[in-house]
């Protein structure tokens, strides 16, 4: 098992492709400690423990605790996601000719 790690470390570019996964990982960690600036720190705590596993629990859980803590990158997990899935179903819904005229 050592020696298959160490062999990791001995191929130039699987060494290059794990130390920047490493660094958007540091990136990540540190981002999730920032909190977005205007926003009373106090008052989102007490809306999360008033609506305590509702939805807004099930964002925070899939945003690793960041949507409670609104950090700057809780603000960008879920919105690409969304109107993605949005435009698919739009798109693909189909109009009765009859109410097209």
């Amino acid at each position: 098992m050592i020696e298959a790690i160490q062999n990791i470390f001995n191929i130039p570019d699987l060494r290059k492709r794990i130390a920047f996964m490493l660094a958007l990982l540091a990136v990540y960690r540190i981002g999730a400690h920032i909190p977005t600036p205007g926003i009373d720190s106090e008052a989102l705590a007490n809306f999360f423990a008033q609506n305590q596993g509702t939805v807004f629990g099930f964002l925070d859980l899939f945003s690793g605790g960041n949507f409670r803590r609104l950090t700057i990158f809780a603000l960008g997990i879920m919105p690409p996601v969304s109107p993605s899935r949005y435009s698919v179903r739009v798109s693909s819904s189909s109009i009765p000719e009859s109410a097209s005229h």
